[in-house]
């Protein structure tokens, strides 16, 4: 009976290290894929920094800056629109932790940036539990 045992183990590690050869040429193939979107990227990147920033990039610098700024953890980006030269970037930012977390009171931010994505401004425009359903 413990030969068995033996027996099926031995196996399943066989087939585990099989699999993990495919994980590993699998991966190597998304390592170049990356590679290549990363180019690409970059090379959207080089063409915003003489110009504007993209969306994507006014948005992480609204997240930074207003972490920065109130010293609070942003919990998501819940809206953004563009005016002219300027964004306004809605944030939802954790306030209050409590347990259950529930509880939690969080924080909708408005914030405006420059097309550098420098922060020009910023108010709190609602404060709420987490589990307050809806707009108020």
């Amino acid at each position: 009976m413990a030969e068995s045992k033996t027996r099926k183990s031995r196996g399943s590690s066989r087939r585990s290290s099989s699999s993990s050869k495919s994980r590993s040429s699998s991966s190597s193939k998304s390592q170049g894929k990356s590679s290549s979107s990363k180019n690409q990227r970059n090379s959207s990147s080089s063409r915003n920094q003489g110009n504007h920033r993209s969306p994507r990039e006014i948005a992480i610098s609204a997240v930074e800056q207003v972490h920065d700024l109130i010293g609070r953890p942003v919990e998501s980006v819940t809206g953004m629109e563009k005016n002219g030269n300027e964004w306004t970037v809605t944030l939802e930012v954790l306030e209050l932790e409590r347990v259950p977390s529930t509880t939690d009171v969080l924080g909708k931010y408005e914030v405006t940036l420059d097309k550098d994505g420098e922060l020009t401004g910023a108010q709190r425009t609602r404060r709420y539990p987490r589990a307050e359903a809806g707009e108020g």
